[in-house]
């Protein structure tokens, strides 16, 4: 796993964490709770392709 990969997700997670505050103060909660889930999205989609990557690796480690 890259340290690049940390980096990545903690900036989105600064950045999901600003507009949230911004668009709540706003008065518009349904594009901060969107902004939210969009940012989740992203991340779990980057987590779930670096699993993939592992089980890949660990299949070819074991030849099945």
């Amino acid at each position: 796993m890259d340290i690049q990969l940390l980096f990545k997700i903690a900036a989105i997670g600064i950045i999901v964490a600003v507009l949230h505050q911004v668009l709540v103060r706003a008065g518009r909660e349904d594009q901060a709770m969107m902004t939210t889930l969009t940012g989740l999205v992203i991340v779990l989609a980057m987590v779930v392709k670096e699993i993939s990557n592992l089980f890949n690796t660990v299949k070819t480690l074991f030849d099945l």
